[in-house]
């Protein structure tokens, strides 16, 4: 908002005294952030900036550190990069193997999150549902909760479920879910649920009833009306949750180091084993590529948040 012409010398200091508090915030929130895109074009294998990257000499900046992220084991650099070589990469580099697992367990786990944390956000939202705020609170604990708490109990939980729902009489047919796929997937689902609960909740928050009942006073069904009605305002909201439990997921680390196989590496773990065993500079690589599709995915959260807000009559801001 600009600053009214009739505005006082007080107001006038307060205007720009505040915008400059604002944009102090803004360099110390962002500044981390953005210090590691540079340094991932070193051209030499340090993490600082180097006297010919601060003189912006083209020798010292190089792509040498994406181009590490391709690497094999056992595959001499100088190997053609034929469609064999590309097909290797694919298969074998131990980045790109790291990245297909951090998609696909990002992609299960958000579907998973986003259908449980939809289906509880719709019953949290009726008016008629006792005990809301203790049962969002539980459900939204996994967001308050310290991450190694949740981790432990999970890698406990998953190591022996069989003791805990021996009672059921179903302890025949379970199994161990550490070390397995299904694990990390449902691991991860537990952390992106809240997500997907608070923003389809704000959703439903100026959600009009009266359609649902105009909609089924027509006959439909509360399947039809669901699907047609309520649904399609809605989604924005729970895209958004699910995009923020597909970063959840994706920049993961601690409860994939309690319930993963050791050959379950996602791009954090990769990215952790790199700082503990052997520190390169293809970590910055990896940092700014994971920094630009957070960027890309904010800015999908944002236009889905001005749709929704479009939706439901209220002017974007």
């Amino acid at each position: 908002m600009a600053l009214p012409t009739y505005a006082d010398p007080l107001e006038k200091i307060w205007y720009y005294t505040y915008r400059t508090i604002c944009g102090l915030i803004f360099v110390f929130l962002i500044a981390p952030i953005l210090i590691v895109i540079p340094l991932s074009f070193n051209a030499e294998p340090y993490f600082t900036f180097t006297q010919k990257m601060l003189s912006f000499d083209p020798e010292g900046y190089s792509l040498r550190w994406y181009d590490l992220l391709l690497t094999q084991p056992g595959v001499p650099a100088d190997v053609p990069r034929d469609s064999a070589w590309w097909g290797r990469v694919w298969n074998e580099a131990a980045w790109i193997n790291a990245a297909k697992n951090s998609v696909i367990i990002g992609f299960f786990s958000t579907i998973v999150a986003a259908a449980l944390g939809t289906l509880a956000a719709l019953g949290l939202s009726r008016p008629e549902m006792p005990y809301r705020r203790a049962i969002m609170a539980v459900l939204i604990s996994p967001m308050i909760v310290p991450i190694i708490i949740t981790a432990t109990g999970l890698f406990f939980f998953y190591s022996n479920p069989c003791a805990l729902i021996s009672w059921t009489g179903l302890d025949q047919q379970c199994g161990r879910l550490a070390g397995t796929y299904m694990g990390v997937v449902l691991a991860h689902a537990t952390l992106g649920i809240p997500f997907v609960i608070i923003t389809v909740t704000a959703t439903l928050v100026g959600f009009d009833q009266s359609l649902n009942r105009a909609a089924m006073s027509l006959g439909a069904s509360p399947t039809t009306t669901f699907f047609k009605i309520t649904m399609p305002l809605i989604l924005p909201g729970v895209i958004s949750g699910a995009l923020f439990a597909f970063v959840t997921s994706f920049d993961e680390v601690v409860v994939v180091l309690f319930v993963a196989a050791h050959d379950q590496q996602t791009i954090p773990r990769q990215m952790w084993n790199g700082i503990r065993e052997q520190i390169s500079p293809a970590i910055l690589s990896v940092a700014t590529i994971l920094v630009i599709v957070s960027v890309g995915l904010l800015a999908m959260v944002e236009l889905l948040r001005r749709r929704s807000e479009r939706l439901r009559g209220v002017t974007p801001h």
